[in-house]
């Protein structure tokens, strides 16, 4: 019984740390669905690069709820996609990325 109780501890805790790291996102490939034209569908050849150069403008980004409304927008209404699940993976990663801009000063060219 001892057994199954540590073994059940166990598996939550691992499940538990899997849920924590998928919601932080790899900001490494959040950059890169920032810079892939087909990012959420987009039909139009473009990019969220492509009007926020570098990340300019996002370096104040709000709160993630925001952030997911303020993706879909920009894919769905610029890019002429059809947006992505905000519990998705590729959500939590463009969102890490995103934040990982904030407080950055962005030169612009």
């Amino acid at each position: 019984m001892r057994r199954l109780i540590i073994s059940m501890f166990v598996v939550i805790s691992f499940s538990f740390m899997f849920t924590l790291s998928m919601a932080a996102g790899d900001v490494e490939k959040g950059r890169v669905l920032f810079n892939d034209p087909k990012f959420g569908g987009g039909t139009i050849g473009m990019s969220c690069n492509s009007c926020h150069p570098d990340g300019n403008g996002l370096e104040k980004a709000g709160d993630r709820k925001d952030l997911e409304k303020f993706v879909n927008a920009c894919i769905m209404n610029t890019l002429k996609g059809k947006g992505i699940d905000p519990n998705s993976v590729e959500m939590a990663d463009i969102i890490a990325y995103i934040k990982s801009l904030k407080g950055k000063t962005i030169l612009k060219k």
